[in-house]
């Protein structure tokens, strides 16, 4: 799974870069976007402004704690989605994993499985972490498959966590430690 530091951020067909101020507008479209939004966030599926992701992102680039960074096709340099790190507890060496896929054509092409692979590089080799971890509604089953196959492992569950259309869905934690990864090299 480890990749020279050359290629740390660069997949085969994507790469992890910074956000620029044309991506916002993108992500506005996705924060438009209730399928998205169910997905992605825990929160109520409400829309968001550019200006309101603009401070959103600003406030997590001023953060010594989280990372954020644009999907991006090699090929065409779309950008597809975002992703990154939050809640990093560096004295534990711990982090919360997120991605999200906003472009829909982007979508189960393995996108999310070259960029997660790309995170977990980072998160072990350059940020020297030993334990990733994340937090899945039990709806998401192309998410949870994804994970699996990555290694992480069904830690917990938030039983009833959330409610969405009439109903109440689990939430599950799922964590990956270092070791579990070089081991599987």
């Amino acid at each position: 799974m480890y990749t020279n530091l050359k290629s740390l951020l660069k997949g085969e067909r994507l790469r992890l870069t910074s956000l620029n101020e044309k991506d916002i507008l993108s992500m506005e479209q996705w924060y438009n976007d209730v399928d998205f939004l169910r997905l992605y966030d825990m929160t109520m599926a409400f829309p968001k402004s550019s200006a309101q992701l603009y401070e959103m992102l600003n406030e997590k680039r001023k953060s010594n704690n989280s990372y954020i960074f644009a999907i991006r096709t090699l090929e065409e340099d779309k950008f597809v989605g975002v992703a990154g790190f939050e809640n990093i507890l560096w004295n534990n060496g711990t982090a919360v994993v997120f991605i999200g896929l906003g472009d829909e054509e982007c979508r189960g092409k393995g996108y999310g499985k070259e960029a997660m692979q790309m995170l977990l590089n980072f998160a072990f080799q350059e940020l020297n972490l030993h334990r990733i971890q994340l937090d899945v509604l039990s709806y998401n089953k192309a998410a949870i498959k994804l994970y699996e196959s990555l290694g992480f492992k069904r830690e917990g569950v938030y039983r009833e966590f959330i409610h969405r259309d009439g109903k109440r869905y689990d939430m599950y934690l799922y964590g990956l430690l270092r070791y579990e990864v070089e081991n599987n090299m």
